[in-house]
């Protein structure tokens, strides 16, 4: 079969997990042409099974790192990195949710975010410090564009910080790192599923790093003491 191919030439190039997201969005594309009436043959794709990933470990930054990140993103020429990055750790935002935050996204005690990877609005409660400092360091209104681009400034402070980020996970780390602390924190893996906005609370867990001695709840938040009598 062709596409099956295809895939082996792709692999080459990307991960395993690109090319199950082609292989899902254009199975997607058959199926909906077949029910356009524009395509009317058997969809191909629809038997041709997607990879088994094998699970990353998500990582997170120690309350040092986050210090030593700040500090180093707060020395950058672009004065809106060090703004962008503590949304992100302080909200869970995805880097261009943060990055491309509108003014309209400002609220009195939260900040709320549109551009969303499902496309559903979302809202976070923040301290009244951070919308300030936003106003502050941001473009002046009436542009609704809050920030320029960071990425390359979030890069060099990583580099000159000396912090190791695993393969695909740069950005993606300060949302990792809102997660973990949250949970570790003792948070509510239900509430951080709302924050983080997931449909499916599997991908939440993968995000909530749990401290060393989590499994001492079983004995501390359990029954025990009513079952021995």
């Amino acid at each position: 079969m062709w596409f099956v191919n295809y895939r082996t030439q792709r692999l080459k190039d990307v991960s395993q997990s690109t090319v199950n997201h082609e292989t899902s969005y254009l199975r997607a594309v058959f199926s909906e042409l077949d029910r356009l009436g524009i395509y009317e043959s058997v969809n191909s794709l629809s038997k041709v099974r997607t990879f088994k990933e094998q699970e990353r470990e998500l990582a997170f930054l120690e309350e040092n790192q986050i210090k030593l990140l700040l500090k180093g993103c707060d020395n950058s020429t672009n004065n809106h990195c060090g703004i962008v990055v503590r949304i992100c750790l302080l909200t869970g935002a995805r880097w261009s949710e943060a990055n491309n935050l509108k003014r309209s996204g400002l609220m009195n005690n939260a900040i709320r975010f549109s551009d969303t990877k499902n496309r559903k609005i979302r809202a976070v409660p923040v301290l009244d410090w951070l919308i300030d400092r936003i106003k502050e360091v941001s473009f002046p209104g009436p542009m609704s564009q809050l920030f320029a681009s960071c990425k390359s400034a979030f890069r060099s402070a990583i580099d000159r910080s000396g912090i190791e980020t695993p393969r695909g996970q740069m950005t993606h780390i300060l949302r990792h790192t809102f997660a973990s602390h949250f949970i570790m924190s003792g948070g509510n893996i239900l509430t951080l599923q709302r924050i983080l906005g997931h449909s499916d609370l599997k991908i939440t867990m993968r995000y909530a790093h749990l401290p060393p001695d989590y499994m001492q709840q079983v004995i501390d938040l359990g029954l025990a003491s009513i079952c021995r009598g």
